[in-house]
Order: C-alpha cells, then sequence, then structure tokens
C-alpha cells in the first residue's frame, strides 16, 4: 500500500513558477514508477510526467516538455514536480500517482493512467493571465 499527498500548488501569474511535492508513505516506494497528472475543468485527464522507480529515466508530454522537470528524492519518499514558463492552460488539479512498472515495459506505459495504482487527492494550479 502507497499513499500519495499532494501539496504546492496555488495561485500564480502567467511566466511565473510553483514546484509541486507528491509525499508517499511506505517502505518500498523507491520501486514505484510515479507519473504526475492533471485535469482541468471539462477536460479528462491528461499525463504531465513520469519518473521511473531509481529515476534514472523521465517522460514528459509533448506540452510540458522544456517547462517542467519531475524528479525524485527515494530517502525522502518525495517526487516532485518544478513548473516553470507557467499559462493559463496548466489551470489544472494536479494528481501524482504510483505504480509498479517494469523497467521493460515501453516508455508509452507511463503516459497511461490506468496503469497507477495509487492516486493521491490533487492539489490546485491556477494560472492567471
Amino acid at each position: 500500500q502507497v499513499q500519495l499527498v499532494e501539496s504546492g500548488g496555488g495561485l500564480v501569474q502567467a511566466g511565473g513558477s510553483l514546484k509541486l511535492s507528491c509525499a508517499a508513505s511506505g517502505r518500498t516506494f523507491s520501486t514505484y514508477a510515479v507519473g504526475w497528472f492533471r485535469q482541468a475543468p471539462g477536460k479528462e485527464r491528461e499525463f504531465v510526467a513520469a519518473i521511473r522507480s531509481m529515476g534514472t529515466r523521465t517522460h514528459y508530454a509533448n506540452n510540458t516538455k522544456g517547462r517542467f522537470t519531475i524528479s525524485r528524492d527515494n530517502a525522502k519518499n518525495t517526487v516532485y514536480l518544478q513548473m516553470n514558463s507557467l499559462n493559463s492552460e496548466d489551470t489544472a488539479v494536479y494528481y501524482c500517482a504510483a505504480a509498479l512498472l517494469s523497467p521493460l515495459v515501453s516508455g508509452s506505459s507511463y503516459s497511461t493512467a490506468t496503469n497507477y495504482n495509487y492516486w493521491g487527492q490533487g492539489t490546485q494550479v491556477t494560472v492567471s493571465s
């Protein structure tokens, strides 16, 4: 069992930055891949970024690549999402999720929400223009 708690959301002006945190419980957190997803009002949940269990590889959506950076500190059981150059289209509730994924699976597996077993409650990010 893994429990996830997101924090760091808030209101920021366009062009600004925020850093989200995802704190996890559980001794085996380092064996889990972690993904960030987001959902805006009236839209489907979409993939943002993911990091493999040992942090050796990361994956990004096309619209976050180059602006967002995902990282993890397994000693602190925490995954971070640094978000820069925010715009109004980034406004959404951001969720972190954890999954046990084999390192042999394709990269696209990390962007598929149904592969994730554990989810946090979400944190709101609002970007004002």
